[in-house]
């Protein structure tokens, strides 16, 4: 008998939970989902959709509501969306983290991961898991609604990019540092159709919270995953967290071969920071020394650990903040905070004159700790997308708690190695407890079945159904009435922040916002177009990057929406597309972005049958012909020419 072939973690993660497809990259598989995470800014329609299903109970083998981003009570909306999250999680056995507790990513690594489990999220951060041995993969909501239904997670087979890491950090070097020069080399799209997975000697002085750093960001980098092995460092952090039981050591096999290789001397690298304002902008920070700071933000699922925050702590001992500088600590978790206390970092911290916030993400999503306008803020978090930390002329640059801390202390961004010399402070190396805090009464386990079906969703005024969309017609004949370039995120899509985000159960409301970082007359010249047949919007390369938000896709689909024509997609906007019947499709030659204006009338005949033979299609835009096409499966075709995929449900129901 032959013996079997030498698998990467990856590889075998994938083995172990494969029910549909073969692993042959580009092609569409079928994973079974052991695990789901939502929070409440998709939580919300996520529920809805269960509820639209009509589902009794979830059949995943642990599924958790976590309420981490819409924290601020400016009035009722948030408040009312978390008792309905609540009751449908009651409803339909979910795991339940109340407002406060903690940032959705670190808490589920603390309490639920395990290696060798599938977890997929409603979250593009879901990812950070990856840091246990996990594959863990952030998609739309309707996914995580399907695989709560007990679907299986249809992906396109990703390539694995195997990173050895080499060597040891230097001096004032961490983790945060080790994705940004993954980003400073690849850029935003790096990532894109590739699962990453570290390796190398260099893990070995890596922990688990380190690893969820790097992790955490491979969303920044376009990647479907990130995939570390379940090794001692695992090990190490379960037993911290009180579930030893949960390990199993899970490592790539002797000889396994990457599709694609890359080495990282961790000697080698320096402070780095991503510029305003894209997380891919990346420069070493001795290159931008001296611009003058006015905000430092500390904390997020992108720098989530104790040990994050202790390094910042200790950085700033026995020192006061500059005078022009606001320093903001949210912690990410209740046990962080818990250990901050216990550890002494907390009191430095207060007496330094930071701002101590509450758990969750605050400021990561816009949700307070907004900068002054057009005055630099750096921050220990994973996006710095225009717009996205709630000032609309924002200067958002994303660096390393080391990194943060020296520009604390000198109102300017400093190289954290000159700190040692210029104010005599030795880099930090903060001595972490054996075991961490473990706080479990604001995690509430779900209800037993017969006690589940008498709980009534609890709807505020605020929170309407889901809308329903028609089929997609087979002759498109519609105008363009946006023209976009490369890297449009989700956040210029959808924006997010205070002012946007409690509208998230109201589509008609939170359609409004549509585009309007872009253009802000887009909702008005949608809803002219609406009432002649709809409209499409063009795109340059990896059009909707960044979050998983599907409110990026339903709200423009609930104005009119039929089409979107980019030169490529970003994973999952391309497949949240799909889910609500808006046709996808890529220029032929990326050219022909370049050709076409605002007000050109696109017409496509034939889409029926174009798409169920696989075919392209020509678009005649203005006086040109443009060839085009999509990389649909039969599975998403027929979810595009049903309307979407809970039509089509609801039509094989």
């Amino acid at each position: 008998m032959a013996a079997s072939p030498a698998r990467t973690v990856a590889h075998q993660l994938i083995a172990s939970h494969l029910v549909e497809g073969d692993m042959v990259p580009g092609s569409e598989i079928g994973l079974r989902v052991d695990q789901t995470l939502t929070q409440d800014a998709t939580g919300t329609m996520v529920m809805l959709e269960l509820e639209a299903m009509g589902l009794d109970r979830i059949r995943t083998e642990l599924s958790v509501q976590y309420v981490d981003h819409n924290l601020l009570q400016t009035d009722e909306k948030n408040p009312d969306d978390h008792l309905f999250l609540l009751s449908a999680a009651r409803r339909f056995g979910l795991w339940f983290s109340k407002a406060g507790n903690g940032v959705s990513h670190p808490v589920h690594q603390a309490h639920f991961g395990r290696p060798g489990a599938t977890l997929i999220g409603s979250d593009s951060h879901t990812c950070a898991a990856g840091a246990l041995g996990m594959l863990a993969i952030g998609v739309g909501g309707l996914e995580i609604a399907m695989a709560m239904a007990g679907q299986p997670l249809y992906v396109a087979m990703p390539e694995v990019w195997g990173v050895e890491l080499t060597g040891g950090l230097p001096d004032w070097v961490s983790a945060k540092d080790v994705v940004l020069e993954m980003l400073r080399r690849h850029g935003v799209s790096g990532g894109v159709g590739r699962i990453i997975e570290y390796h190398g000697e260099g893990l070995a002085q890596l922990t688990a919270m380190d690893r969820h750093v790097i992790a955490n960001m491979g969303a920044e980098l376009g990647a479907t995953a990130t995939v570390f092995p379940a090794d001692d460092a695992v090990r190490d952090y379960l037993r911290a967290v009180g579930r030893s039981d949960e390990f199993t050591r899970l490592e790539a096999d002797e000889g396994a071969q990457y599709d694609v290789t890359e080495h990282i001397d961790l000697g080698a690298l320096e402070p780095l920071i991503a510029a305003p304002s894209s997380p891919g902008n990346v420069r070493p920070v001795a290159e931008v020394e001296d611009e003058d700071v006015f905000q430092v933000v500390v904390g997020s699922s992108a720098n989530p650990g104790l040990r994050d925050f202790a390094a910042f702590a200790e950085t700033l001992r026995g020192r006061q903040a500059h005078e022009a500088v606001s320093v903001d600590v949210n912690p990410t978790s209740r046990e962080v905070l818990a250990d901050l206390i216990s550890g002494g970092w907390l009191t430095d911290l207060v007496a330094s004159g930071a701002r101590i916030h509450q758990s969750g993400c605050l400021g990561c999503i816009g949700m307070g700790q907004a900068p002054a306008s057009g005055r630099n803020s750096l921050r220990t978090m994973p996006r710095n997308f225009p717009g996205r930390s709630g000032t609309e002329e924002d200067s958002v640059w994303l660096c390393s708690p080391e990194t943060a801390a020296a520009a604390a202390l000198t109102g300017r961004i400093t190289d954290p190695r000159t700190l040692t010399d210029s104010l005599g402070i030795p880099a930090p190396r903060p001595q972490l407890p054996t075991e961490f805090a473990r706080i479990e009464d604001m995690l509430q386990p779900p209800l037993p079945l017969e006690e589940a079906r008498e709980v009534e969703l609890v709807k505020g005024p605020n929170i309407s159904s889901l809308p329903e969309f028609a089929p997609i017609d087979d002759d498109l004949r519609s105008p363009v009435i946006l023209v976009m370039g490369d890297d449009v995120s989700t956040d210029e899509i959808m924006p997010a922040g205070s002012r946007v985000l409690p509208f998230r159960s109201n589509i008609p409301k939170i359609s409004e916002f549509t585009f309007t970082r872009i253009d802000p007359n887009y909702p008005a010249h949608a809803a002219e177009a609406k009432d002649a047949g709809g409209h499409v919007v063009v795109a340059g390369k990896n059009y909707g990057q960044g979050s998983s938000r599907e409110h990026a896709v339903i709200a423009p689909r609930y104005l009119g929406l039929k089409a979107v024509i980019a030169v490529s997609f970003a994973r999952i906007h391309w497949q949240n597309l799909a889910n609500f019947g808006i046709l996808a499709l890529e220029f032929d030659d990326p050219e022909d972005h370049d050709r076409i204006s605002t007000g050109d009338l696109v017409e496509i005949d034939g889409i029926h049958a174009a798409l169920e033979a696989g075919t392209d299609l020509t678009a005649r835009i203005g006086d040109r012909e443009v060839p085009v096409h999509h990389r649909l499966s039969p599975r998403q075709v027929e979810m595009v020419l049903a309307g979407g995929r809970i039509p089509l449900a609801a039509r094989e129901a």
